[in-house]
């Protein structure tokens, strides 16, 4: 069984979306310590935090580096809307298209997850 952890918070959020993305990728430190399966995506105008996260005088990179190959991906189509495109390529992070929503091109599919018994976890 595997948990799918989605940021969606921004950035520009303050304390309470660091909050929300040290919080997401802390619990995915723990289900893979754990021997769990997870994964984490970054969705909506959490496709923001790739760029911010990869900096390393963010309070949360040694967190996200820990997790970093937990990391499934940032959605196509939200990158796209919330201005996240660039950033997102000049990452190491992939864009995920299994949810085809016309007109886009691709957000991640929580329906998979689902249907393989997984969880969704969101913040």
């Amino acid at each position: 069984m595997k948990t799918a952890i989605v940021v969606l918070s921004d950035p520009s959020g303050g304390e309470e979306a660091l909050g929300r993305v040290f919080n997401a990728l802390a619990a995915a430190y723990d289900f893979r310590q754990r021997g769990h399966a997870v994964e984490v995506l970054f969705q909506g105008t959490g496709t923001r935090w790739v760029s911010a996260l990869q900096k390393a005088d963010h309070p949360a990179h040694g967190l996200y580096v820990a997790v970093e190959d937990c990391i499934t991906g940032a959605s196509a189509a939200c990158s796209a809307v919330f201005g996240a495109t660039e950033d997102v390529k000049a990452s190491d992070v992939a864009f995920v298209t299994g949810n085809q929503v016309p007109g886009t091109p691709g957000l991640p599919s929580l329906a998979r997850v689902v249907a393989e018994g997984g969880t969704v976890l969101t913040f």
